[in-house]
């Protein structure tokens, strides 16, 4: 179990010193390459399934267990699954098992860049409370690193806080409508029209 849970932290992250990657992730984690989502559905598609059935759910004692559960669940999904409904299956799990990771402390026994994943599931909430509780994770991150990682907490923030706004005037993500076979509201369809923010879906 350790092995399989080492394998997805290590490949997502890769080294990591003073809290942060060692190397730049942006491609691997925001880039949306064809050639990247190949590579993770070779490497997790079978995984993820699995995590879907619940059957790595004892996964989810351990800090860096539940954090790999929920890369499965809230990140790897919307690789494998990237435009359709899927991409989103994982995501009521997900968010379950970070509010759990939160009350447990789980997040705490991580390292920064680990705990921005560990917090994603709020951000991918059509859930106004759960994104309030996203910013204040990442403001209370803030709290905690100097230097030059400020700008980067400072970068995540400012992410968080454009899907807050969504959820905000919305109450849901309108580039999911789509593959989630919702109608879109006049508004909305406007909204898509002169925004860029679909966040690879």
């Amino acid at each position: 179990m350790v092995e399989k849970i080492d394998e997805i932290l290590t490949f997502w992250f890769g080294p990591i010193a003073d809290g942060f990657t060692k190397a730049d992730k942006s491609s691997l984690w925001w880039g949306g390459s064809a050639e990247n989502d190949s590579l993770i559905t070779e490497l997790f598609s079978a995984r993820v399934q699995q995590a879907l059935r619940g059957e790595l759910d004892p996964w989810a004692e351990t800090p860096r267990g539940r954090l790999a559960l929920i890369i499965l669940l809230d990140q790897f999904t919307r690789t494998i699954y990237r435009g359709s409904a899927d991409a989103f299956s994982g995501d009521s799990k997900a968010l379950k098992l970070c509010l759990e990771g939160l009350e447990s402390g789980h997040d705490q026994a991580l390292e920064f860049v680990e705990r921005t994943f560990f917090y994603m599931p709020l951000e991918h909430a059509e859930d106004l409370k759960m994104q309030e509780r996203c910013i204040l994770q990442f403001e209370q991150m803030l709290l905690e690193v100097s230097g030059v990682h400020k700008l980067q907490v400072e970068n995540w923030i400012d992410f968080a806080s454009q899907h807050h706004e969504q959820i905000e005037r919305f109450g849901r993500f309108p580039h999911r409508n789509e593959a989630l076979g919702r109608s879109s509201t006049p508004e909305e369809l406007a909204y898509l029209l002169q925004s860029a923010n679909r966040w690879g879906q």
